[in-house]
Order: C-alpha cells, then sequence, then structure tokens
C-alpha cells in the first residue's frame, strides 16, 4: 500500500474514534462560539448532532447555518503537542423536523449509540437533531501532512503542498 493509501484508510477510519465533536459557530452578531455536541455519522459523512435549543450553539445555528466541526486526536495520545491529527469540516447545518422517519432513524442511531439518556431526551421539547452536511475539509496527519476534501467527493484526500492551499488546518 502506498503512503497515500495508508493516508487514505487512516482518513476513513479516524472519525470513528469519535462520539462528540467540537463545533464553532457563529451569532447573528458575528459573535464566534466554540463548542462541542454528540454525535453519529453516516456513509456520505454527514454529522448529526442532537442539541439543546437553549444552548449558544443552537441559536447560532438557527442565525447561521455555517459550522466548522473538529475531530482532534487526544493529547494524551498525541506523540507530539503541535502537530495532533485532526480533521476538520467545513459544513451547513440543516434542522431535521422532529418526529419525522428521518429524524426517528437518527434519533435510534443516537440511541444505539448513547442508550438511555436519549430516551430522557426525546422527552424533552427543546432538543433538536441538525444534520451538519460537510462542503469541505482537511484533514491533518502531521507537519507537512495536510490534505484536502472537497465536497464533490468527501472520500478522496488531495495531498497540499507547499504552492496549492494557503488555508489553515
Amino acid at each position: 500500500m502506498s503512503q497515500l493509501e495508508n493516508i487514505q484508510a487512516e482518513y476513513e477510519k479516524f472519525p470513528e474514534g469519535f462520539e462528540s465533536v467540537v463545533i464553532s459557530t457563529v451569532s447573528a452578531l458575528a459573535i464566534p462560539n466554540a463548542s462541542y455536541a454528540p454525535i453519529v455519522m453516516d456513509d456520505s459523512k454527514n454529522i448529526y448532532i442532537y442539541v439543546s435549543g437553549l444552548s449558544t450553539h443552537t441559536k447560532n445555528l438557527y442565525a447561521n447555518p455555517h459550522v466548522s466541526v473538529l475531530f482532534i486526536e487526544d493529547e494524551s495520545k498525541s506523540n507530539l503537542i503541535f502537530a495532533r491529527r485532526r480533521l476538520s469540516f467545513d459544513c451547513t447545518a440543516t434542522l431535521i423536523d422532529r418526529e419525522t422517519d428521518k429524524w426517528n432513524q437518527i434519533v435510534e442511531q443516537f440511541q444505539g449509540q448513547f442508550g438511555q439518556i436519549i430516551e430522557v431526551l426525546r422527552g424533552l421539547p427543546d432538543f433538536r437533531i441538525f444534520q451538519l452536511t460537510p462542503s469541505e475539509g482537511r484533514f491533518v496527519v502531521g507537519f507537512g501532512a495536510a490534505y484536502n476534501i472537497k465536497g464533490d467527493n468527501l472520500h478522496q484526500l488531495v495531498q497540499i503542498t507547499g504552492d496549492s492551499d494557503q488555508k489553515q488546518g
């Protein structure tokens, strides 16, 4: 297997090790907010979050559907704190209407992943499910080892070279 094929395989498996993701939202007044939310993902790399309507990040998603998500290697597992493995996606948030077939399907996935707490959350009317649909992303595996991900094929990495893309990861 080539180095790119190994990194491609690592990229596909990387999010599987996470039950939550760091989310960054922006309010209607352009005030940023960093938070986190438990997640489930589908095969198309859509990320679903089940969040309280009372939270700042949920209010921000209603005002501005653009959200950045970050999966980041645990500090205790990193060989070098300056080069933690990480995967970020720029996403658009869409509210999933409550008690629809899709909502029920996603809630069942949350219940399978997180257990009894989901039964409690289902009974709370302020909890919402958002689908975060990635448009692009970046997978960083170390110094000088960063890969872009584009919306037309979220399963394909493109290595970043010094000339190609100056976006920070």
